[in-house]
């Protein structure tokens, strides 16, 4: 948990209420949170998603880990301790996100269970989508467009998540949605989240 280094704040609740967002953006929103190993497509499912959705009227938007990297987050690295502020960061984006009636779709790395953990609990139950995007390291090392894999193989990358000692992927155990990128489409990946997203009643309209 983050230290609170800001005194003599108060929180400020608005006068519109959840509801009143939900029945603007005909959303029952909600965090649909892509955790995977890097080039196991979690980017392209992500910004797939996001184009159905809004397609068909929905209010949706990618927080995307290397977009991120690039603004809100550009002070921070890949040591242990710096991937925790980054999801915890995301985190807070996406309870806000969520607050105002849109669906969140984060595309992170996010390799600590701990961390995911500290996401869910940000919003309510039934709120936090874990979508677990499983590709093996075979698979992900020949989508990669940035080569990254190998490097990292040869020891020029370092904390690079799946290959380095230091830096360990923890599987969600119990994700709500399981994507097998190994041997799924993409249009077949986003299929099944629209699948589960209708089930959990987020199309409120």
């Amino acid at each position: 948990m983050a230290e609170q280094k800001a005194t003599n704040i108060t929180y400020h609740a608005g006068n519109v209420t959840a509801e009143e967002r939900q029945a603007l953006t005909k959303n029952n929103p909600c965090v649909v949170w892509l955790t995977g190993l890097s080039a196991c497509g979690k980017s392209t499912i992500a910004v797939a998603l996001e184009q159905v959705l809004i397609q068909r009227g929905h209010l949706a938007y990618v927080l995307d880990g290397d977009n991120i990297r690039h603004g809100l987050n550009k002070n921070l690295g890949f040591s242990p301790d710096d991937r925790t502020e980054n999801i915890r960061r995301i985190g807070e984006v996406s309870k806000l996100f969520v607050d105002a009636g849109v669906i969140a779709i984060t595309s992170f790395i996010s390799p600590y269970k701990a961390d995911r953990q500290t996401a869910r609990e940000l919003v309510k139950e039934g709120d936090f989508v874990e979508v677990f995007v499983d590709a093996s390291i075979e698979t992900c090392t020949k989508r990669d467009p940035k080569g990254l894999y190998e490097k990292a193989l040869r020891g020029e990358i370092k904390h690079f998540t799946g290959v380095s000692p230091d830096a360990p992927y923890e599987a969600p155990e119990a994700p709500e949605v399981h994507l097998d990128s190994n041997t799924l489409s993409i249009d077949a990946c986003v299929e099944k989240l629209i699948d589960y997203l209708e089930k959990r009643g987020t199309f409120a309209g």
